[in-house]
């Protein structure tokens, strides 16, 4: 009996320790389920009020002050053109860093829900499908089923590169 417990745990290691594995932390926007990486995660707050910012684009809804820290916080249903709702109790806003060519910044993203942390092995993830060059899929890193869900997971890098968001803002 001993030595079953033994090898479960044995097994149960390796699965936990496979190096082709990334975790995601998981949030729901418009009923549709979103991914970052978890490793950008420093933080999940519920929503404030954030002081605006005069000029800025409708999907960045202001700054919070964070432990000093001045951290803009971005709609992501606004970021992604989905309709704007108010916001509720399971609104949050996930503070994540972002790493820019030369820097590091904190953002926060505010968000429906907190969903779950997946872990997805790197077979698992399947590329964004090819659009054209009418849309810019750069921001999603991968696609994943999990329960029979589609899960969105973003490269937060790309989906908060400024140029982008000009061009983007120029098209519409």
């Amino acid at each position: 009996m001993e030595i079953e417990n033994q090898s479960e745990t044995h097994s149960m290691m390796n699965t936990d320790l496979d190096l082709n594995a990334e975790q995601f932390l998981s949030f729901y926007l418009a009923g549709e389920e979103y991914g970052v990486d978890i490793l950008r995660v420093q933080e999940i707050k519920c929503w404030e009020n954030a002081t605006e910012v005069p000029n800025s684009p409708d999907y960045l809804k202001g700054v919070i002050n964070l432990r000093g820290t001045i951290v803009p916080v971005i709609d992501m249903r606004q970021r992604f053109g989905i309709e704007a709702i108010e916001y509720t109790k399971t609104t949050v806003v996930i503070v994540l860093k972002v790493e820019d060519a030369d820097r590091e910044r904190t953002v926060g993203f505010i968000v429906d829900a907190v969903s779950d942390v997946y872990t997805i092995e790197s077979e698992l993830l399947r590329a964004p499908p090819e659009t054209g060059d009418s849309i810019d899929l750069g921001f999603v890193k991968g696609l994943t089923s999990i329960n029979e869900k589609m899960v969105v997971l973003l490269d937060i890098d790309h989906l908060l590169d400024e140029e982008k968001i000009s061009e983007s803002q120029n098209l519409h």
